[in-house]
């Protein structure tokens, strides 16, 4: 049995900073991390430089505040998908928490953003956060309370946007949806399912742009111009 000795380094105080932070990219609970943080500032180096490192932070079914969710993003500098959707236990992030994340580094190279079923967010956080994610190319915006305003955003700010989902926002109306097709021209899929947009305004879409996929209650055949349901 090996006895440490008195002033003598533990063995995992031996492992250099680039060795602990990959093993601190691999944790996921981000509970974890934040012990980890605590337990030394060579662990809390530790843990800022795999934040770094991370290409994909997920906060689903965590309990964070917008404090702490900025606070890691601000620490990711190489981010490029971020998830803050809400869950059952999940995450009460408000339009201050993305007014705040909105000023992170990495919001500029982010090319997937989910906010699916952020009911306390408005347009005003939304606007803020995407004014400056150039490089988006995902976005989930589903079961929001946004209207056209967060849609005029997006269309200004996001030339390279590839799909969006808008499942169940009652809100948005034709008028933001025609602008967001007008000017996102590399658009390929648009999911308008559970708005209150009357279906003449999904052939004005498919007018400006034939190959966009409009997944809705009701699917447009393009060849014919008719609708078939969704089972």
């Amino acid at each position: 049995m090996c006895v440490k000795k008195m002033g003598e380094e533990a063995e995992i105080d031996r492992l250099p900073i680039d060795l602990l932070a990959h093993i601190f990219v691999l944790i996921t609970s981000f509970t974890d991390l934040a012990q980890a943080r605590s337990v030394c500032k060579k662990w809390k180096q530790g843990v800022k430089q795999s934040l770094a490192r991370r290409e994909t932070l997920s906060f689903a079914g965590w309990r964070m505040d917008d404090d702490s969710t900025a606070r890691l993003v601000r620490h990711a500098y190489n981010l490029k998908e971020l998830d803050i959707s809400r869950s059952r236990w999940g995450c009460q992030i408000s339009d201050n928490g993305l007014c705040q994340i909105s000023l992170a580094k990495c919001v500029s190279n982010l090319t997937s953003i989910s906010l699916w079923g952020m009911t306390g967010i408005t347009d005003k956080g939304v606007v803020q956060l995407i004014s400056r994610a150039n490089s988006l190319q995902h976005l989930n915006i589903g079961g929001t309370f946004i209207t056209d305003e967060s849609l005029f955003a997006i269309a200004n700010n996001c030339p390279h946007l590839k799909t969006i989902v808008l499942w169940s926002c009652r809100h948005v109306t034709e008028s933001g949806l025609l602008v967001l097709v007008n000017k996102c021209r590399k658009l390929e899929s648009i999911n308008v399912w559970g708005t209150r947009v009357p279906v003449d305004c999904f052939l004005g879409l498919l007018t400006i742009s034939p190959a966009l996929q409009i997944k809705s209650r009701l699917m447009l055949d393009v060849g014919s111009a008719s609708l078939w349901p969704v089972v």
